[in-house]
């Protein structure tokens, strides 16, 4: 029997707030247990004031679930448990019990569902953005989003944590996300919030054209030309086009044409006049070479004529889309990952 050595056993002057979210948890009413009948409950213990180190332990009713295999009753004590925690402001109890929910889904080899992405990307909006636990948790939670197919998560859960991490302002991991999503739109009017707050003038046409490269290099088309025609009709500092002022993006309007054309020599022509506007960005024409691969039959480079950092960039850029082509085309070239 597990009791809670810490008074929460005067609910009615003090309160349980452990209690409440495990209403079955065997704490006396009328006295406190022995302490050689207790076991330390540090989620109490935290929720009483107390500092205390470790892991938090889950009480008897939990651990009863989960050795009768009910699996799905034991997950909703945790995630109820979770959510009061952080009501609280108790991250780290939070984390702990937001840990043992993944645990749980793991071990009952839980089919994905929209519900259950949506309690994970409620826990993930809810713990400190700075928390190693946060890194830890989002993690693991796409690597059991993907099924085991060996995918970078569920494209809806990443959408789900794109769209948080928008809200507070980290555009970048929030740009990841959405690129593995199917949330063009969203996407497009996020660039158009960290164009507007964060970049240059100058820079409008850099925010999406390295967006829809992007995209391209993971097969996403359609999120490409939604994002490419959501930010130009939404950016003010973007004339009605197309054609545009600026040459990038007439550029991408034209590749995006030809992607759904196919023909080499355009591709080839289109990337050979706009070089000027390519050269802005190194990254572009690696970009360009995956895209001519992918679309365009164009043969892979027999070496890889980068290293370093931005080898290391390209190498990471496209490992979702490798994995999904793998026995169409075993001799893609180099992957390449965003970051």
């Amino acid at each position: 029997m597990w009791f809670c050595p810490w008074p929460c056993w005067r609910q009615r002057e003090a309160g349980c707030v452990w209690k409440l979210v495990f209403p079955e948890c065997p704490v006396p009413d009328g006295s406190r247990p022995p302490l050689s009948q207790s076991r330390p409950c540090r989620t109490g213990a935290r929720m009483a004031g107390h500092r205390v180190s470790g892991p938090v332990k889950a009480p008897a009713v939990v651990l009863g679930y989960m050795s009768q295999s009910k699996h799905a009753e034991a997950r909703e004590l945790m995630y109820s448990g979770a959510l009061l925690f952080f009501s609280h402001g108790q991250q780290n109890s939070a984390a702990d019990l937001s840990m043992l929910v993944l645990e749980s889904l793991e071990k009952a080899e839980v089919e994905v569902a929209d519900e259950l992405l949506e309690n994970l990307a409620k826990v993930f909006s809810l713990m400190d953005p700075n928390s190693p636990e946060r890194v830890a948790f989002v993690s693991r939670a796409l690597k059991w989003s993907s099924g085991g197919s060996g995918k970078l998560g569920h494209p809806r859960l990443h959408q789900l944590l794109a769209l948080t991490l928008w809200k507070e302002q980290n555009y970048c991991e929030s740009r990841y996300h959405f690129l593995h999503s199917a949330d063009g739109e969203g996407c497009a009017n996020m660039l158009v919030e960290y164009s507007t707050s964060r970049g240059f003038r100058s820079e409008v046409d850099m925010f999406v054209a390295q967006a829809v490269l992007q995209f391209l290099c993971l097969k996403n088309k359609s999120s490409a030309s939604v994002v490419f025609t959501t930010y130009t009709q939404k950016h003010p500092s973007i004339e009605d086009g197309p054609p545009f002022v600026e040459p990038l993006l007439n550029f991408i309007w034209f590749l995006l044409l030809a992607v759904d054309g196919g023909k080499l020599t355009v591709f080839t022509v289109l990337c050979e006049q706009y070089q000027p506007s390519l050269r802005r960005d190194p990254m572009y024409n690696e970009y360009l070479d995956r895209i001519g691969q992918l679309f365009f039959g164009v043969p892979p480079k027999q070496t890889s004529s980068y290293g370093g950092l931005l080898g290391n960039l390209l190498s990471s850029l496209m490992g979702s889309s490798e994995q999904e082509e793998g026995e169409e085309s075993p001799s893609d070239g180099s992957p390449i990952e965003l970051d």
